[in-house]
């Protein structure tokens, strides 16, 4: 598995430096240890993707470790599936969490410590309605009504605790809250629930358990017990400090109390990362599943080509933040452009093929066409890539666009009477052309200059634009699915407050009869080529010559910084 240990982080951030600090005092006795917690209730996203950064590369910078702790405390969202998914995405972004931790291996340890705080009366069970006490909770203020159980004797939230795990209440009947502050300014400490009636197969603990605990019940005390020091979190959380906070205060913990720190989740613009948002995406039919390459998950992403060094840099560069802000996504397609000029192999497709038909080219005694081959590089950034053999013949297939009857202004490439030069083979002439009945053309006809082998002229004469082609007898058919953005908006559901109205329906645009050189038909599953002048393309990882494209060639993040000045 890649690792990215030669790409360590040379920037220093806030959070950073409070590690530091907590180093250079002694705190932890100098260890430092993070987690990445995922819900096993969909896949990884790129907004996980900078966290998963984060937590394991500050770790490592700082002689620590990071763990993996799957967050499994709703058995009614989690799957196995999303386990294993999150497993593998993790792994393809090139981290290894070693053996992965679980909330549900605590629900023993949690269920003790619900007890120990009902003994100091510090929890009581209540069996209001949902409803109530949400109402009796208040707002901001308003101040919050207690329940009429909240001062119920210890010896009777016991055994209404206990009834509970037993099963012998209805789903939703009893919740187990903390007994806090009703009046207290962070919501948050306004006697919060800890436990809830679920009946749901877990995908671990399996019926064992018809409660479970709540986030904020379950998190810091999962972090503790594990030894986690520094928790890191985003900014939505920092209203739950405080209960995080106030939990482990009052438990006996087997070691150190850690620390919750928040900051900014990376948000980009066009994108939705809200994992309901997604499902919807998914369960609705708009995209295919959740690896669909228009989707934000990581295995969207790897499925279109992002490589996971791309992904992994552009989340450095983002830095750490203690404010929000959004991202332009072409920022990040700078990113994963550059990695793949450097990387991607070069190929010739035509995607929209229109016959070109080189009148003079020779033939054998047979009179069959002569085929020639031309040496062609496959990467000018990687001179260790070496060549290819590309054949050339008189019967070849252009981008339609690439030739105009009726030609606008400033329009360099084939029309009649013009010369151009075929990529790496010979200039060539258009003499004419032939139409249907329609008037629609069908066939280009050029002659060739046979001195001009390789693309240059011996008299130095200039041409104003190269174009590729491939060679039609030579030619495999493709499938190339090119892609727009999934959301129009660039802040979805900015106008109306629902992003999944900003969805566009015709973001994918899926060609058939696509005509490439035949070596792409040996292009590994998931590799992506560049196809000359056109993209960069990711050949699918489980339909044969099915190519996704990634990026374009064009770097709009470039153009807007020059835009911007």
């Amino acid at each position: 598995m890649a690792t990215p240990d030669d790409e360590r982080s040379t920037t220093t951030d806030f959070v950073r430096e409070l590690v530091q600090r907590d180093i250079d005092g002694g705190t932890y006795r100098g260890r430092v240890q993070t987690r990445f917690p995922p819900e096993p209730n969909g896949y990884l996203h790129i907004g996980h993707a900078k966290a998963i950064t984060l937590d394991f590369e500050l770790a490592r910078e700082f002689g620590g470790v990071c763990k993996l702790r799957f967050d499994d405390t709703n058995p009614d969202t989690e799957e196995v599936s999303f386990v294993e998914g999150i497993l593998a995405d993790l792994e393809w972004l090139g981290y290894d969490p070693g053996q992965p931790l679980y909330a549900s291996d605590y629900f023993e340890q949690l269920y003790d410590w619900a007890e120990l705080l009902i003994t100091d009366a510090k929890a009581y069970v209540d069996d209001q309605s949902s409803d109530t006490i949400r109402a009796q909770r208040g707002g901001y203020g308003k101040p919050g009504i207690e329940s009429p159980h909240r001062d119920r004797p210890v010896a009777e939230n016991l055994d209404l605790l206990r009834r509970m795990r037993a099963g012998e209440f209805a789903d939703g009947s009893h919740v187990l809250r903390a007994k806090i502050d009703m009046q207290h300014d962070n919501m948050q400490l306004r006697d919060p629930v800890m436990y809830r009636i679920r009946r749901g197969h877990h995908h671990r603990t399996l019926d064992a358990w018809v409660i479970y605990p709540t986030y904020d019940w379950a998190h810091g005390q999962s972090d503790a017990i594990e030894g986690t020091t520094h928790s890191l979190c985003t900014l939505e959380f920092d209203s739950h400090r405080a209960l995080y906070d106030w939990f482990l205060e009052q438990l006996p913990l087997p070691g150190d109390q850690p620390r919750q720190t928040e900051m900014a989740r990376l948000e980009l613009t066009h994108t939705v990362t809200s994992k309901r948002k997604l499902a919807k995406l998914v369960d609705d039919g708009v995209v295919d599943g959740w690896d669909d390459p228009r989707m934000p998950t990581l295995r969207g992403l790897r499925r279109r080509g992002y490589p996971a060094s791309a992904i992994r840099e552009f989340c450095r560069f983002i830095g750490v933040a203690r404010t929000n802000s959004r991202h332009q996504i072409e920022l990040l397609e700078s990113f994963v452009r550059t990695e793949l000029n450097r990387t991607a192999q070069r190929r010739m497709a035509v995607l929209h093929p229109l016959r070109l038909q080189i009148t003079n080219w020779p033939t054998d005694a047979n009179d069959n066409p002569i085929v020639e081959h031309f040496e062609v590089t496959n990467n000018p950034e990687n001179e260790s890539d070496g060549t290819r053999s590309v054949a050339f013949s008189g019967d070849l297939f252009i981008e339609h666009d690439d030739f105009r009857a009726d030609p606008p202004p400033k329009y360099f490439r084939l029309t009649p009477g013009r010369e151009v030069r075929l990529r790496g083979a010979y200039l060539i002439t258009c003499t004419g052309y032939e139409t249907d009945h329609d008037g629609n053309v069908t066939t280009v006809l050029a002659t060739y200059d046979p001195d001009t082998k390789g693309g240059s002229a011996p008299d130095g004469r200039k041409v104003k634009s190269t174009m590729h082609w491939v060679s039609a007898p030579h030619a495999v058919p493709a499938t190339v699915a090119l892609y727009g953005r999934l959301f129009t908006a660039e802040v979805p559901g900015e106008a109306t407050g629902d992003p999944l109205d900003d969805v566009d329906p015709d973001s994918r645009e899926l060609l058939t009869g696509c005509q490439v050189e035949a070596a792409l038909a040996d292009t590994p599953p998931g590799e992506v080529v560049q196809f000359e002048r056109l993209g960069y393309f990711a050949n699918d990882p489980r339909q044969p010559m099915l190519f996704h494209r990634t990026v374009g060639l064009r770097d709009e993040w470039a153009n807007q910084q020059k835009r911007n000045g």
